[in-house]
């Protein structure tokens, strides 16, 4: 029988970030050892979730040691990195041999010791693996992929959209793919170029008409080549101070073929020509609330997206100014999810339903983005954070944001939490008890992701890039790291 190993191993860490990445933050989102990995991840619309599908479709002996997956933040710890590269290897060497091993990776790790934390698990794993057991992995569409990724893998496949909403599909195309190899049907070769871009293909923007759709139908174009297994695009992380940061391309042919160098550089080339096209329009804070006072009435709301602080780049995800401004402009009937302080969730809740209470809220984590509020409000809910994602993007998959509640000021209820999350499922909202069909005016800490879920709900989306360190403002960033020179820091 076929014996696989399979894994996941997440990070997208944001170098500007004073946030390590430890133990304890992964216990936050996603921490899972042995049978663990199944029972959170079987049967949800992740990648984890089409590995252990088609694993028991084809009848795989499968081991699945560890699945780690953390909220974007600063490095990932040497402790850290040293638990899942010690149970990844631990099971090779205890449960081998095996045939072919499955990885979940984000592809934009960055650790206290290395600058290319998959290319160093990769390199782990292959070093016992020796040369001939194939690894196959799937990568976010905003991987900085590495020359190192590239040589001690044999398959790497990115998602092809944002928000991503097809993270199960590409795990079945990796899957797949693996199937394949071992088969000896193929013989995967990857191909990788990438430009002198730090962003690029409209930062990836699937649900619009734009960079990144026209790349991708090029991408498709390639497909019809016999010698051509898959193309794709990978728009890079830019907040990510590393010598791989930045979009890339990404060939795999069946055999190595040196016209691909010359077909990726083609997809680099359009990436290049279509860098200052963008389809994500930000404006100021100031500008974002004279709009919502324009809006005519509607039975939808508004969906106001703090950019500047999103936790899904690694945001500390408690940035008090669009929150403040909304207070300070009597915003009503609206809802504000999250604000990450563990203190004032336990506040609220130590308090109970219906007390009236003073917080210091927010502003927290670092200086120089915002300050505490000084409010005064009423806490209108207390719940444990704990729930399932509605999707479309990773249904089914269970969330904890440790204890919540909702503290409403004025007109505004705020989601106050003690774990940091991107919001980008309606049930950050519905699980404390609000509806966000019924608000006038919903507020999420997330850049696009949200546009899965809120876009169908919403009368208009206004994306406002406040002060934070997922601010597009690259040049206020301190880089010492990328290759230089590199747009938008040096070129045009």
């Amino acid at each position: 029988m076929t014996r696989i190993l399979i894994a996941g191993f997440k990070h997208e860490t944001n170098t500007f970030s004073k946030k390590l990445t430890n133990r304890e933050a992964y216990q936050a989102r996603g921490l899972y050892f042995g049978e663990e990995v199944f029972q959170n991840l079987h049967q949800t619309r992740t990648e984890i979730g089409a590995f252990l599908d088609f694993s028991l479709e084809v009848g795989w002996e499968v081991r699945y040691p560890i699945y780690a997956n953390a909220t974007p933040s600063g490095p990932v710890t040497n402790d850290m990195f040293n638990i899942v590269r010690d149970n990844l290897l631990g099971c090779l060497t205890s449960n081998g041999p095996f045939d072919g091993v499955l990885l979940c990776l984000h592809g934009a790790m960055v650790c206290e010791h290395t600058d290319d934390g998959e290319g160093e698990i990769l390199e782990n794993l292959r070093t016992v693996l020796g040369p001939n057991i194939p690894i196959a992995a799937t990568l976010d569409l905003h991987a900085n992929c590495s020359d190192r990724m590239v040589k001690m893998a044999d398959i790497l496949i990115p998602y092809r959209t944002y928000p991503h909403i097809d993270q199960y599909e590409t795990g079945i195309t990796t899957a797949t793919m693996l199937k394949r190899t071992l088969a000896s049907e193929i013989k995967p070769v990857i191909t990788l170029r990438r430009g002198n871009m730090l962003d690029g293909a409209d930062h990836g923007r699937t649900s619009a008409p734009g960079p990144m759709t026209e790349v991708l139908a090029e991408c498709n174009k390639l497909l019809l080549r016999p010698d051509v297994l898959t193309a794709g695009i990978c728009a890079g992380f830019p907040w990510a101070d590393t010598p791989h940061t930045g979009p890339s391309a990404l060939i795999i042919g069946n055999g190595k073929h040196t016209e691909h160098i010359g077909l990726a550089d083609k997809l680099i080339d359009t990436l290049w020509s279509t860098r200052h096209i963008t389809t994500i329009n930000t404006i100021g804070i100031e500008d974002a609330l004279v709009r919502v006072s324009k809006t005519a009435p509607s039975n939808k709301p508004v969906v106001l997206a703090d950019f500047g602080d999103n936790p899904g780049g690694g945001g500390y995800g408690d940035s008090t100014h669009l929150l403040q401004a909304m207070i300070e402009a009597d915003l009503q009937n609206a809802a504000f999810a999250t604000i990450y302080d563990p203190v004032a969730a336990e506040i609220c809740r130590d308090n109970g339903l219906g007390a009236i209470v003073h917080l210091q809220l927010g502003a927290h984590s670092a200086p120089g983005f915002g300050k505490p509020l000084e409010v005064r409000g009423t806490v209108k809910a207390i719940t444990n954070g704990q729930f399932r994602m509605e999707g479309p993007m990773t249904a089914g998959l269970k969330v904890n944001m440790g204890t919540t509640a909702v503290f409403s000021v004025g007109g505004i209820d705020i989601v106050v939490t003690s774990r940091r999350f991107q919001v980008y499922d309606q049930m950050h909202f519905r699980h404390a008890r609000i509806d966000p069909l019924l608000k006038n005016i919903i507020a999420v800490k997330s850049a696009h992701h949200f546009r899965a879920a809120f876009e169908p709900i919403a009368s208009e989306v206004i994306v406002v890039d406040s002060p934070g360190i997922t601010s597009r403002n690259f040049k206020d960033l301190k880089y010492t790291k990328v290759r230089r020179p590199i747009f938008p820091l040096d070129l045009d």
